[in-house]
This record gives C-alpha cells, structure tokens and sequence, in this order.
C-alpha cells in the first residue's frame, strides 16, 4: 500500500508517473491532475508532438501555412531532439547516458591510455607531474588546464570509486531529472561538479597543499541536495538496509563532511569533503529556487516499472 503524494489517501494499486517520479491514486494518476512538471515539456509542439512528418510534404507546408520560426543549430545539422530526430532518446534520459561517460572514460584511463603510452601514476607520485593526472584530474598544480574541469567530473580513481558513485546516480538521478528537464539536469550535475572540484582546488591553494581530484561525487552531492528540498520525505536505505528520508541521509553526510573538513582541512582518507560541502550548497540552493514550481516529489523510491529503487550513497571524491 502506498499514500497518494496529492491527497495523501492509501491506495492499494498506486500509479507512478513516468515523468516526476511520483505515487498517485486514480484521482491524480494524470499528469493534468497532480501538477506534473512533466507539462512544461508538452508546451513545445515543434519538440513533442511535431513529428516532422508534414513538414517532409511541400517543403514544410501545412495546408497552405509555412512554420515560422528559426530553426535550431541541432535541426540544421540533421539532430532534431524532438521525438522524430536522433537525440530524442536523451530526453529524460541524461542520467543514463552520464551514467555511460564514466564507465567509457573509466576505460580510457586505465586501459586504453596505458596502451597509448601514458602511464598511470606510481605511488607517493603527484598524479599533477604526470601526463594521465594531467589528462583526468583536476590539480593544484596544473589548475588552468581547462579540459581538466570537466574530464576530472566524469574520471574515477579505483573500481569502488567508479561503482559507489554510479550506484547513487542511477538511483537518485532519474529523480531529479524528472523533476526539471534534461536540460536543466545536465547543466546542473556539470556545473556543480566542476565547482566542487575547483573548490576543492581553490581551498588546497590557500593552505598550500598538493591536492588531485575526481570523480562525480560532488555532482552527486548537488543532486541529493536538490532531493532533501524537493522530495524530504523520500524514503531509502543507506547500505540498502538503512531505512530513512533522503533529508536525514543528505544531513548526515553533509555533518561528516563538515567533520573531516574542520579536522583534516578538506582531504581524509583520500576523499574530497570540501567539494562534497559545495556539491551540496549548490544543489540544497538550486532545490530552494525550483521547490514550488515542480510539485510534490515522490516519498519513495520504487524498484520495477514506475522508477528506479533501492538507496545509494555518494561515493567517493578523490
């Protein structure tokens, strides 16, 4: 049984919308009836309802009518986004595909760069002298290389790292996507990922200390973020047998990064926690601005059709 995010009535069969994310009785089971912000995407018809099927008879006439209007950099070059065109696929679906990035670049750095020469970083070495550390972290000793701020996003340091952290973007992502847009998803998990890694960066300048960072943990952290504002209630479980709101877990990493911050200066044990803190401030920011536009999140997350299940937790930043 399930408790209907609209009226808070017990449904013994609820429906999960595919767009938000969310538990609906049969009242609110339509976007229409529940404030889906899944609607804000059906007032595009050139992106969601236009096939592009009339517009391939006469030259794009419709009954005598041409469509107005510039067209897109994408249409120009043959990428509609809309749902006729090759991209329609990563809408609503980003997650995924950020998801595919890392296990990709994942490869490249430990398998194809070796093969190209470029050797991984001994022990005890500065991965910033190096050219992979130059390649695939963002460093204090090399903090203008610009390339580094995104690839540093996207680059794992161990198996784990890359696991922990694809763990909590499968399961938490898809949430927030629903909730603003691919494209507003997209910007926010690069730009705070990138500003968590300068951050950290930035901190281990003013201390003088060596640091190398990467990994999307920082991102992830502005996603939870969003979460504790959006969707408080949200149920899941820590180490997958935890149970508690997303409020409670996103305040209880965000205690321990502050803990570690204020005891180690920002690095213990090989993680991150300044960049996870300023993860977090921008995604608790970003959830403040967006919470009274897109509804009530979902209180639960959903294993099977109707959403993704079980908990995560951020995982490493290096």
């Amino acid at each position: 049984m399930a408790t209907c995010d609209v009226c808070g009535k017990d449904e013994n069969m609820p429906y999960n919308c595919r767009h938000c994310g969310g538990t609906y009785c049969g009242d609110h089971r339509l976007p229409e009836n529940h404030g889906c912000p899944g609607l804000e995407n059906w007032n595009d018809p050139s992106g969601v309802f236009d096939s592009g099927f009339d517009d391939s008879i006469g030259g794009g006439d419709r009954g005598g009518f041409r469509r107005t209007g510039s067209r897109s950099v994408l249409d120009r070059l043959g990428l509609d986004a809309g749902p006729g065109g090759p991209l329609s696929y990563f809408r609503n679906n980003l997650t995924y595909l950020f998801l595919a990035i890392m296990v990709v670049v994942f490869g490249i750095q430990y398998v194809f760069a070796p093969l190209f020469g470029v050797r991984l970083p001994s022990a005890g070495v500065n991965p910033g002298t190096t050219t992979w550390g130059q390649i695939f972290t963002l460093t204090t000793v090399h903090p203008e290389y610009v390339w580094t701020w995104i690839v540093s996003v996207f680059a794992h340091g161990s198996p784990a790292h890359l696991l922990f952290n694809a763990i909590a973007l499968y399961f938490f992502g898809p949430l927030v996507e629903r909730q603003v847009g691919s494209r507003k998803f997209a910007a926010l998990f690069v730009v705070s990922g990138v500003l968590a890694g300068l951050g950290q960066v930035g901190v281990a300048l003013v201390t003088g200390e060596q640091v190398a960072v990467l990994g999307a943990s920082g991102a992830i952290m502005a996603i939870m973020g969003v979460l504790a504002i959006t969707s408080p209630r949200l149920k899941v479980l820590l180490f997958f047998f935890i149970p508690m709101s997303i409020r409670t877990l996103t305040l209880l990493f965000a205690a321990f990064s502050i803990f570690a911050f204020v005891s180690d200066g920002g690095i213990l044990d090989g993680v991150a926690h300044f960049a996870h803190l300023t993860g977090l401030v921008i995604g608790l920011w970003y959830g403040t601005r967006i919470k009274d536009r897109i509804g009530r999140g979902p209180r639960q997350l959903n294993i099977g059709p109707g959403g993704p299940g079980g908990p995560g937790g951020p995982g490493r930043f290096r």
